[in-house]
C-alpha cells in the first residue's frame, strides 16, 4: 500500500502528508495538555514537583518507550537518522542547550509551544517565533553560521556508536523499551498524584506518541522508496526555518516531512483552541516586554541550531532514540532554565528590597 502511495503521489507529497498529518496530532495534544518544557523548568526552579513536570515527564517517556518498542518489534529502523549517524557535537548540546533554555525562559515558550500559542491567537508567541526561526537561519547559513560552526567544532563525536547511548552502555531497544515503560508507568503515578485529569494525561501520551509517529512514518517511507529518504520525527527549528524561506524565498514550495508539520501544529492547536474555546488574541503589555522576549527569541534561536535542535527536536525526539548528544543537549537546558528562573527571582528580590 505504502509503495503503491509513492508510486502514485511521489516521495515529497507522501512525506509532506506524514508531516501534516503527525503535526496535527501533536498540535492538538500539546494544545489540549499544556505541554510545556519551559513550565516544568519553573516549576523545579522554584521547588516544585507538580502538574507541569508530570505532563513533560509523560510526554517524554511515552515518546521513549513507543519509540523503542517500535524498533524492538521491527516495525521500523532510525538507524540513518541524523541525530544518530551524522557526527555530533557536545559542545554545541551543552552550551546551544544552555543558552535555548535560557532563552526559552524569557521568551516565555520553547519553539513548539510558541508555535501552539501562535494558533491560539497569542501575537505575542507569533512575532517571537518569526525572530527564532530568523535567527536559526542566520545561524545555518547566514552571519551567524561561522560562530555556530567554531563553537560546533570544539568538541565533536563521531556518528553512529558514539552517538547512541544505548550501544555505549551496551544495551539492546528492547532494554530500552521495558526501561522506558516502567519510567512512564511512574509518571503517570505521579501525575495522578498531581491530580492531572484524563484529558491531560492522554493528551501528553499523544504528545509522545506523535513523535513516535514521526520516527515511525519517515522511517517506514525511508525503507519503502528508492529515493533516500531521511528519517526524522518532530521538531520545529529546522522546519519552520524551511517553511518561512520557501514562503518568502520561491516560487514554489519543495514538499518535506517538516513543511507539512509546521502547518499541521499550527493547524491542530488552533482547531483545538476554538472547539474548547481558549482561544483569546494576546498583545504585548507592560508586563509582558516586547525586548525581554526578543532577547529569548535570539537566544533560541541560534541555541536551537548549535545544539542541533529544539526542547522537542532534540529533548523528546532525539531523547527518544537515546542520542547521546540530544540528551545532552536537553539536560543542557534544563540546568539554563532554572538557573535563568532563580537568578530572575533573586533579581526582584533584590529590587523589592531596594524600593
Amino acid at each position: 500500500m505504502l509503495e503503491d502511495l509513492l508510486i502514485s503521489r511521489g516521495e515529497p507529497v507522501v512525506l509532506a502528508g506524514a508531516g501534516a498529518l503527525t503535526g496535527l496530532v501533536f498540535g492538538w495534544a500539546a494544545q489540549r495538555s499544556r505541554f510545556c518544557l519551559r513550565a516544568a523548568t519553573v516549576e523545579v526552579a522554584e521547588g516544585q514537583f507538580g502538574p507541569r513536570l508530570a505532563i513533560w515527564l509523560i510526554a517524554f517517556f511515552a515518546a521513549m518507550a513507543l519509540t523503542q518498542a517500535g524498533i524492538a518489534a521491527g516495525v521500523f529502523d532510525v538507524s540513518s537518522a541524523r541525530q544518530l549517524a551524522a557526527e555530533g557535537s557536545v559542545s554545541g548540546a551543552l552550551i546551544g542547550g544552555l543558552m535555548f533554555g535560557v532563552g526559552m525562559i524569557l521568551a516565555r515558550g520553547c519553539a513548539s509551544r510558541l508555535l501552539v500559542l501562535s494558533a491560539t491567537g497569542n501575537l505575542r508567541a507569533l512575532i517571537t517565533g518569526l525572530v527564532v526561526t530568523l535567527v536559526a537561519q542566520a545561524s545555518y547559513t547566514g552571519i551567524l553560521a561561522p560562530a555556530r560552526e567554531a563553537l560546533t567544532a570544539l568538541w565533536t563525536v563521531p556518528g553512529g556508536a558514539g552517538r547512541s547511548l544505548l550501544d555505549s552502555l551496551g544495551l539492546t531497544n528492547t532494554h530500552a523499551a521495558l526501561l522506558a515503560t516502567v519510567a512512564l508507568a511512574a509518571s503517570l503515578g505521579f501525575g495522578l498524584r498531581r491530580r492531572l485529569g484524563p484529558g491531560t494525561v492522554i493528551g501528553a501520551m499523544v504528545v509522545g506518541g506523535a513523535v513516535a509517529m514521526g520516527w515511525a512514518l519517515t522511517a517506514m517511507i525511508a525503507a519503502t522508496s528508492f529515493e533516500i529518504v531521511p528519517v526524522s520525527s518532530v521538531t520545529f527549528t529546522g522546519p519552520a526555518t524551511d517553511t518561512l524561506m520557501a514562503l518568502v524565498t520561491q516560487r514554489s514550495v519543495v514538499l518535506s516531512f517538516g513543511i507539512g508539520l509546521v502547518p499541521g501544529v499550527f493547524v491542530g492547536a488552533a482547531a483545538a483552541a476554538l472547539l474548547f474555546r481558549d482561544w483569546k488574541l494576546e498583545r504585548f503589555g507592560a508586563d509582558t516586554p516586547m525586548e525581554k522576549y526578543l532577547a529569548g527569541a535570539v537566544l533560541m534561536g541560534f541555541g536551537a541550531m548549535l545544539a542541533g535542535g529544539c526542547a522537542v527536536g532534540a529533548g523528546v525526539s532525539g531523547g527518544a532514540v537515546f542520542s547521546t548528544t540530544a540528551l545532552l543537549a536537553v539536560f543542557a537546558m534544563w540546568i539554563g532554565a532554572m538557573t535563568t528562573v532563580r537568578v530572575m527571582a533573586a533579581m526582584a528580590r533584590g529590587g523589592a528590597q531596594t524600593v
